[in-house]
């Protein structure tokens, strides 16, 4: 539909669908989604050797990571690659690159900035690169959300476990109130923890992921956990519920991994008899508890590493990986497939294209520092603190 017919229907985008489409910007947010400068054209047919003779004007000064959902034309530049904290604990292994040119999205660019030396700059290449996961939940919700589990009686009790995928702000609450970080891959291992801490965890911002883990990993019923939402009073929740749950489930979830359902499994096994399914678990519970397999992004790349040649799998994640993955194992005759019928890339990490990354590179390369990442230190402090507590664990 074009504006004129959006026009005469008299329909007004909104604040999120104008940020999304790349114009305007909301101010209650940290994305931006302004260049300080003219992008290069991505019909600009040079634009891969302009990338190549900026990174080698820069040589050790930068330091190029590239998340594993990020498109094939800017990995090809990264000098890693991985999942948003085994790129982050990279960058701050290589403290003679001052600058640190983060792939991924703008959490992940806080938790380097987080990790990485004072003097080390870490670049997101595009601002309006954020999560909409990360977006779920704000500083002011979650203090809210803590004054609601004080007033329950229930806050002495209760840790907070928060995923990676979360602003440097929720990091910083969640090491002030004497909780950990978490990854897909260690989730187990933190709640152990902080059930060894208290009587209840306060899991943010992924509701599926703490359900997941909880009910799969440690044999908790669905009835021990409960869904936060911060939208409505109180979260929705009565203090009887709140107090009679052992999980308290923030409502966010992964735009991606929330669009596979039951019926994604069961059409794909329709469709490829004896088909392997393997998610990542923030997969719905209904897809997870109905998958051959779960795990994080590194478990899906090493268990289709181990599979036999010949087998057959559908994965549900991001897409620009399963294509990448099926790419890569084609030659040994595994056939990998997406887990739904419907295209689903990362929006917001899609948003990294090689006309930004050139752009960003070729700024550096002529001493114009450009969409810095920086954390204050107070923030960082505290951020720093549940990540390290994360690192701590057993």
């Amino acid at each position: 539909m074009t504006t004129a017919q959006i026009q005469e229907l008299d329909v007004q985008p909104t604040p999120l669908a104008l940020l999304l489409l790349g114009r305007e910007a909301d101010p209650r947010s940290e994305r931006g989604v302004e260049c300080p400068g003219d992008l290069p054209a991505p019909s600009d047919p040079d634009l891969v050797e302009r990338a190549r003779a900026a990174k080698e004007r820069l040589g050790d000064k930068v330091f190029v990571l590239g998340h594993h959902y990020q498109r094939d034309e800017v990995i090809q530049f990264a000098d890693v690659t991985g999942d948003s904290f085994k790129l982050a604990r990279d960058a701050a292994a290589r403290p003679e690159a001052e600058y640190i040119v983060f792939c991924g999205v703008h959490f992940m660019a806080e938790s380097a900035d987080i990790l990485t030396g004072d003097d080390q700059k870490v670049v997101l290449p595009d601002l309006a690169a954020g999560c909409s996961m990360a977006d779920m939940a704000t500083a002011e919700q979650v203090a809210e959300c803590w004054d609601v589990l004080t007033e329950a009686g229930i806050a002495d009790v209760t840790v907070p476990v928060s995923y990676m995928n979360s602003s440097a702000d929720i990091k910083a609450f969640t090491g002030k109130h004497g909780g950990t970080i978490c990854t897909s891959s260690n989730a187990e291992r933190a709640l152990n923890w902080a059930f060894e801490q208290g009587a209840k965890v306060l899991f943010l911002p992924d509701q599926h992921l703490g359900r997941n883990t909880a009910v799969r990993d440690l044999g908790m019923s669905l009835e021990d956990c409960v869904v936060y939402n911060p939208h409505k009073p109180n979260g929705g929740l009565t203090v009887e519920e709140l107090r009679a749950a052992k999980m308290i489930l923030w409502r966010g979830h992964c735009s991606v991994h929330g669009r596979f359902n039951l019926d994604s499994v069961n059409d794909v096994r329709e469709r490829i008899p004896g088909v392997n399914v393997l998610v990542h678990p923030e997969c719905r519970h209904e897809v997870v508890a109905a998958a051959d397999y779960v795990g994080s992004t590194e478990y899906i790349i090493k268990t289709l590493e181990a599979a036999p040649a010949g087998s057959e799998w559908a994965i549900g994640t991001e897409l620009n990986l399963v294509r990448r993955l099926a790419n890569r194992f084609a030659p040994e005759g595994k056939e990998i497939v997406f887990l739904d019928k419907t295209v689903c890339f990362c929006s917001t990490m899609n948003r990294i294209d090689l006309p930004h990354l050139v752009w960003a590179l070729e700024s550096l390369a002529d001493g114009k520092l450009v969409n810095r990442i920086q954390v204050d230190k107070e923030t960082e402090a505290h951020a720093k603190l549940a990540l390290e507590r994360m690192l701590a664990l057993p």
